[in-house]
């Protein structure tokens, strides 16, 4: 953790003293500087635990120009990691690796090493062949949803999503979960059992060229892990408070990884954080009504750099929507003028 790292925590945990006192439970770390995973550009992944919706008082998103990187500082709630514990996907390390650097007292850690106890069960027995079966069901929703779209761009948004729900189903049917991030999600597969093919057939998809081929890896993908794990509302008007906070939680969570991608020439990390931020606007445009954005329509798995404009240019279409509502991206020229307004 670094001296910026340092900041931000400690910011924190002044500001739940002072603001909303027993409201915080646990503050952790988990994520690249964990795993020791980090570049030039990464952020800082906190579990922010409180016992209370006071406590949301203490999420900002933000971004620090002088770094150029986004920062998502939100909550968690016990109900949050209840559901986690309940492995209904693969994505555990928040819950099962966070390096605690604060902690209000000892019934917290009992608390959350009963939460732990549970993951390790279902992963160590056959109740985890239960969790899958929700994500098997899921996933022939999703499959029959990507059959009947019209566009390429809709049936990637699809294919990833099914892609995400299948890593899930493999990692959770060999006991284990993703402790890493996306970038390193194939060597977390190395040495584990997957269905035949599994990442050829996943890259079949992301580099698909055109409809009819992209619907038919898909097909063969839902098939394979389908085989594998056999056994084992209404939109509302956008409000200054239904939108706060997603721009900046776009370009904290994946504006960086996009060129980082393409320097590195991955064409999996560039489609899959790609995918993400159309997740991300899918589920805002559920609920409210907004212009509907299509990051993945003109991505190509042959031009990663054009796939980093395409991230900027469907970001900057987004935050029209902030200027629909007389918002601004929150920003701040460095970490010393967050903590100054933070705190305030």
């Amino acid at each position: 953790m670094n001296a910026v790292h340092q900041k931000i925590v400690d910011a924190v945990l002044e500001k739940a003293e002072r603001e909303c006192p027993g409201v915080l439970d646990l503050v952790g770390i988990y994520g690249s500087v964990c795993t020791g995973d980090v570049h030039e550009h990464s952020d800082l992944d906190l579990l922010i635990l409180i016992n209370d919706p006071k406590g949301y008082m203490l999420s900002k998103m933000f971004i620090l120009d002088d770094e150029e990187i986004g920062y998502d500082v939100y909550c968690t709630t016990w109900e949050n990691l209840e559901d986690d514990a309940k492995c209904g996907h693969a994505h555990l390390s928040k819950l099962m690796d966070s390096e605690v650097v604060y902690v209000r007292d000892e019934s917290v850690t009992e608390r959350l090493e009963g939460l732990k106890n549970q993951v390790r069960e279902i992963l160590g027995s056959d109740k985890r062949f239960e969790a899958i079966e929700g994500i098997r069901e899921e996933l022939c929703k999703c499959y029959g949803h990507a059959m009947v779209t019209d566009t390429i761009g809709m049936l990637r948004a699809y294919a990833a999503y099914m892609i995400s729900l299948s890593l899930d189903a493999v990692m959770l049917w060999n006991g284990a979960y993703f402790r890493r991030g996306v970038k390193r999600t194939f060597e977390e597969l190395e040495g584990r059992d997957v269905p035949n093919d599994f990442q050829k057939n996943i890259m079949r998809i992301v580099q698909a060229k055109n409809y009819i081929e992209l619907g038919l890896n898909l097909g063969t993908l839902f098939k394979s892990v389908m085989r594998f794990t056999e056994y084992g509302a209404r939109r509302e008007e956008p409000t200054k408070e239904s939108l706060a906070g997603t721009y900046e939680e776009a370009y904290s969570n994946w504006k960086n990884k996009m060129p980082e991608a393409a320097e590195r020439g991955d064409v999996f990390a560039s489609f899959m954080n790609l995918a993400s931020l159309q997740y991300l606007f899918d589920g805002i445009a559920a609920e409210n009504n907004i212009s509907k954005i299509n990051a993945l329509e003109e991505f190509d798995a042959g031009d990663l750099a054009k796939n980093a404009k395409t991230f900027d240019d469907a970001l900057e279409e987004y935050q029209q929507e902030y200027a629909k509502l007389g918002m601004e991206p929150v920003r701040y020229a460095d970490v010393d003028a967050f903590v100054k307004e933070y705190a305030e």
